[in-house]
């Protein structure tokens, strides 16, 4: 990975967008398919590379990156469960030093010296679940999902023992309570052994198995695999009866729910650490898997106080073990095209059982990385895992290196359509310069256009694009929603290279048949209306994720809008939404300055309705989708608290000043924003008034 203290502007941009695209890909191999192609350590780097950078470059955060993201989307054979409140995951760290400056955050935060009271929780590595009581009887369960939407896994969740069905006199009327359900150690090596007899390809880890085993369709299998679970948080509640989070533990295992004794309450840093050292040396001898310890502020009030930041909590922190490691030899080094032409390194390895996976490939990010690290074919290199989950190649063994090693020549040429291949000035990435008639790219922007958090178009797959797009059936979007017609047709289809005088006649080709072509067709229709951040998220808009592709609909409303302001230049309100920065917004207006992309869209609205943004987020609120600027010291919470709250009233919380803003709201000693506010005639509020308002 790049030096950080090194990296341009430019080059950060770049490599924020890779890191955007590699960890999206990733969470969902490790979320919906509970098959992670890397394993912790790779993941927990990149995400901690990502984080890095974006502490250095603050302006060039994206709306889309990976430090306000949560899981993957369900997948569509479950029923959905919107959550009521998120299920939102953890900010992790790696050191002491790390949790240290977590504390003196959270001092800052709440303005306080005092020592601060931390629960200690293991960080158990299983499947995340949410089981919701009414009136003290279970009556559904959800998975994390994507953070506000989960999988129904009611039905299997019954079949886990330890969770109660009915919960003793006194529990509040409604009870969401949160935990994970894993595997242990000997449960996994027996399942595994059963899959080995029956000739079945075992699971990798436990946590696979876990995940494998309670999403089901049929409840009877998961039945047939011990699963438990820990409970370690709660949902919605309609009476909380805890004031700490040691006292929420305490009614748990009153009503009946297993809670972790290794569960500890940290008074100082001290105590903090030495909790870990003491988990360190037992994490090998416990029957289950744990990849770190969570630390959560026991109460509730700061919790509450405290709040959250876009996809974290500011009151919860996850401490993660240190990487394993293992030795493997390099296979090949080869070259995967993305959706946007960027050509990615990836090491083939001699398959190696890391920590219980068995790790055979890993990215190696970029020439510079492959350079700055030397990396050749035939290598011995260390492999780890951090977190028990995604690999990375971190050192070569020199030592073993053998004779007929040679520097690895980045190349300069697709290797999927022959195209050169260029590094622009500051930038780490080569990229393809065949456009969509590289095949890979083409590909990758249908694969794109039909992923979950796009048009989400069921019987579409990565397999059927590649079939389709091979026999000239699907070349770009559009083709998608004339697949109906085409394959019925009369008249000769010119777009292809061979004769259609007949019709496509899907149903004819090899694995298909008269009811799949048939419920392909109707998940086509069911998707000709479509949300506005879905339909922006879909057009592969380089930078722009699903998050900045609703920043975006929140701000814009109609794609009419969106799309006049960016086919004119008219940057202002854009490069005011919070997040989004200059660089971001030239690539957003260079989209619609190609041709190409204008045609597609104008075809695309020939079968497609975009619906209008509606915000249903806090509609009371007098603050929401209003664009809020704070300026001056506040004196009744900190800033951080204010943009906090505000934001939970719908707001949408801007940096600077401009026509789009809707207020400022005045603290002491406050300077130019204030002035600017006066002179555009914008409205003004103190901090009592802004107080006021809201309450």
């Amino acid at each position: 990975m790049e030096d950080i203290t090194k990296l341009t502007p430019l080059e950060a941009a770049a490599e924020l967008e890779r890191l955007a695209t590699e960890i999206a890909r990733a969470d969902n191999a490790y979320y919906q398919n509970d098959e992670p192609y890397l394993t912790d350590a790779e993941y927990d780097k990149l995400k901690h590379y990502n984080a890095a950078i974006e502490a250095k470059f603050p302006e060039l955060i994206r709306a889309d990156s990976p430090s306000k993201r949560v899981g993957a989307a369900v997948q569509s054979k479950f029923n959905k469960i919107t959550h009521r409140f998120p299920m939102l995951s953890l900010g992790d760290v790696f050191s002491i030093e790390e949790v240290d400056d977590f504390v003196m955050s959270v001092k800052r935060f709440l303005n306080t010296a005092e020592e601060l009271e931390f629960m200690a929780e293991p960080k158990i590595d299983g499947l995340s679940f949410s089981a919701r009581y009414e009136n003290g009887k279970f009556v559904s369960g959800a998975t994390r999902g994507d953070g506000v939407v989960g999988e129904d896994i009611t039905a299997n969740l019954r079949t886990i023992s330890q969770l109660p069905q009915q919960l003793p006199a006194g529990v509040p009327q409604i009870l969401e309570v949160r935990g994970e359900v894993y595997m242990a150690k000997s449960d996994f090596l027996a399942l595994n052994e059963r899959a080995v007899v029956q000739g079945k390809k075992p699971f990798a880890n436990p946590r696979n198995a876990a995940a494998g085993s309670l999403r089901q369709l049929d409840p009877k299998i998961t039945a047939e695999r011990k699963l438990s679970i820990w409970a370690y948080t709660w949902g919605e509640v309609s009476a909380p009866q805890w004031q700490t989070q040691e006292e929420f533990f305490a009614k748990l295992h009153e009503w009946g729910f297993p809670v972790n004794p290794l569960n500890k309450l940290c008074r100082s840093l001290k105590e903090i650490e030495d909790n870990f050292e003491q988990m360190m040396k037992i994490r090998a001898s416990l029957p289950y898997d744990i990849d770190g310890i969570v630390y959560k502020v026991n109460s509730i009030a700061l919790q509450e106080r405290l709040g959250f930041l876009t996809r974290t909590p500011r009151w919860a922190i996850a401490h993660k073990f240190p990487a394993e490691q293992a030795l493997t030899r390099i296979k090949d080094i080869r070259i995967q095209v993305g959706r946007t032409g960027v050509l990615t390194p990836v090491a083939d390895l001699e398959p190696i059982n890391v920590g219980g996976v068995i790790v055979s490939h890993a990215t190696l990010h970029n020439e510079d990385e492959i350079k700055r690290k030397d990396f050749r074919i035939g290598d011995m290199v260390v492999v780890q895992r951090a977190g028990d989950v995604i690999p990375q190649v971190v050192a070569v063994k020199l030592g073993m290196r053998p004779d007929d090693a040679v520097p690895y020549v980045f190349p300069n040429k697709c290797p999927e359509c022959g195209a050169h291949a260029v590094r622009e000035e500051g930038e780490a990435a080569w990229r393809c310069t065949g456009g969509l008639t590289c095949p890979a790219q083409a590909k990758e922007h249908l694969r794109h256009f039909v992923s979950k958090e796009a048009f989400d178009i069921v019987g579409l797959g990565d397999k059927v694009v590649d079939e389709f797009y091979t026999a000239g059936i699907l070349q770009n979007p559009v083709d998608i929603f004339t697949l109906e017609q085409r394959n019925g047709a009369d008249e000769p289809q010119d777009l292809f290279n061979f004769s259609k005088s007949e019709g496509l006649h899907l149903e004819n080709r090899m694995g298909w048949g008269k009811k799949s072509v048939e419920q392909l067709f109707a998940a086509i229709k069911a998707r000709k209306n479509i949300s506005l951040p879905r339909f922006i998220y879909a057009l592969g808009i380089p930078q722009v994720g699903a998050a900045t592709a609703l920043m975006l609909a929140k701000n814009y409303g109609t794609f009419d809008d969106f799309q006049n302001d960016m086919v004119n230049k008219e940057t202002a309100k854009l490069v005011a939404i919070d997040g989004i920065g200059g660089n971001m917004a030239e690539d957003i207006v260079a989209f619609f300055e190609e041709e190409h992309n204008q045609r597609i869209i104008r075809e695309l609205r020939q079968y497609v309705k975009i619906e209008e943004f509606v915000d249903d987020e806090v509609a009371d609120s007098p603050f929401s989708g209003k664009t809020v600027v704070f300026t001056g010291t506040l004196e009744q919470m900190t800033r951080a608290e204010a943009k906090t709250l505000a934001q939970k009233l719908g707001a949408k919380v801007a940096g600077s000043v401009s026509n789009h803003t809707d207020y400022v709201i005045v603290g002491a000693d406050a300077g130019s924003k204030a002035k600017k506010a006066t002179e555009l005639g914008i409205k003004t509020l103190s901090e009592a008034e802004f107080l006021k308002v809201i309450k």
